[in-house]
């Protein structure tokens, strides 16, 4: 296997990774580590449609800790990137370091950090890392009492792994004790939490244990329908950068949150290696943390990842030897990326699958556009058909946010298929100047 050198000195040796997952994202990934002048060979397993075009596939179940260990030996892979977090919280990580395979993920146990909000939450007081406040409810009595605590909006997530849609936000009491209901009856507890104004940041944070390296701030769409209405889902479409952000933001997230949980994880004896996914709101009380992932989150990857420009295989080996460089540096593109969301007929409930795509050769060739597949798979003729409920991500490139929304844009109106739903409102406020960041008291 090859040695890592100076990671970003361009001094490394080629490498082969395998990145694990069948998203978006892990396209996002796959993309970035393929234009990686140090990396030689990309494999994904089990990937889509979109990724099988680009790199080499196995079908393998990503959630078996055994299998993905075999695959990685069976290629002499010299990294494993773990994308989504259900393969995380089985333990995949785990398997492959005692196998000796460096991996960019963390352990079962530090990726409790996403499985657990209860157990984010303890993390978070402990570390004195500024968040809503929060009750833990395992009863409809003990849900009726925080709900009245806080008061409206309702807050309530479920607190197990529920792929970006276990959040209810509603100021309909009754909506908010029904999800609470829901999660009880199907064995599992709630975090209610106070409501917290502000926009909302995602920001991506390489970590190898101890040091830390901040990627660019996104901010994502969570709900199904233009004007944030209807259902949460896993993400409808992001951008980055965010120029309304005030100076200094990603230094004192870096300072309030990333560092202080970082240093509580390795007092546990649960050192978090990997991307730790910092959801955070703008209030006017300053910083607060919505949630924590221990992944990529998606689809802000996509845009993100458009605009590395520092080589991401170097990166992601280093965190994963424990040799990232606090005072490293990224560097980035100017230019702004818009990704939009297109997804199936009936999503978030249950997606329509099955339908052929058309116009995905149109959208890729205009200038500055790209499609990262999500939920996509082939058929017997080699059509790409709707096999999930995200299907696509639409990315667009732009000097600034308006030519960068124009060209995601043009993308999407050359993709169809029946009942394809897309949000037509993907970064306008930004673009119109409408986010409104108000005064910070830390």
């Amino acid at each position: 296997m090859a040695e890592a050198g100076e990671y970003f000195s361009g001094k490394l040796l080629a490498v082969k990774v395998l990145v694990i997952g069948p998203g978006g994202r892990e396209h996002a990934i796959v993309r970035a580590l393929s234009a990686d002048p140090y990396v030689n060979e990309v494999h994904c397993a089990p990937g889509n449609a979109g990724i099988a075009q680009d790199v080499t596939t196995h079908s393998i179940d990503a959630q078996a800790p055994a299998a993905v260990v075999s695959l990685a030996q069976q290629l002499a892979s010299d990294l494993v990137v773990v994308g989504p977090e259900a393969p995380l919280a089985a333990g995949v990580a785990d398997a492959l370091i005692a196998a000796g395979i460096p991996v960019f993920g963390p352990t079962k146990a530090a990726a409790q950090l996403e499985a657990s909000k209860a157990f984010a939450k303890d993390v978070m007081a402990a570390a004195q890392v500024p968040t809503a406040m929060a009750h833990v409810a395992t009863n409809t009595a003990e849900a009726e009492s925080a709900l009245d605590d806080f008061g409206a909006p309702y807050v309530v997530k479920d607190d197990g792994l529920a792929a970006g849609k276990g959040v209810v936000v509603t100021s309909d009491r009754a909506e908010a004790l029904a999800h609470a209901e829901a999660c009880f009856e199907a064995g599992g507890t709630v975090v209610i939490e106070e409501f917290l104004d502000g926009p909302e940041v995602s920001l991506f944070v390489i970590c190898d244990g101890k040091h830390a390296v901040p990627l660019s701030p996104a901010q994502d769409f969570k709900r199904i329908f233009d004007n944030d209405q209807g259902p949460n889902t896993g993400g409808m479409g992001a951008y980055s950068p965010l120029e309304w952000l005030p100076a200094g933001f990603v230094d004192e997230v870096m300072e309030r949150v990333a560092y202080p949980t970082l240093r509580e994880m390795e007092h546990r004896g649960t050192p978090f290696t990997g991307v730790l996914y910092c959801g955070l709101a703008v209030t006017k009380r300053g910083i607060r943390v919505i949630e924590f992932n221990a992944r990529f989150g998606d689809p802000e990857t996509q845009a993100v990842l458009a605009r590395l420009k520092t080589p991401l295989g170097g990166v992601l080996l280093a965190a994963a030897k424990g040799e990232l460089d606090d005072a490293e540096q990224l560097t980035w593109s100017k230019q702004t990326a818009v990704d939009v969301v297109i997804a199936a007929e009936n999503y978030p409930d249950t997606p329509v699958k099955g339908a052929v795509i058309t116009g995905l050769d149109a959208a890729n060739a205009i200038d500055s556009v790209h499609v990262a597949h999500a939920g996509t798979a082939a058929d017997a003729d080699g059509n790409i058909t709707v096999a999930g409920g995200r299907v696509l991500a639409v990315v667009g490139l732009g000097d600034d946010l308006a030519a960068a929304r124009k060209a995601a844009y043009a993308g999407v109106a050359e993709i169809s298929w029946p009942g394809a739903q897309s949000r037509s409102d993907i970064a306008l406020k930004a673009e119109r100047g409408e986010i409104i960041v108000a005064n910070e008291s830390k």
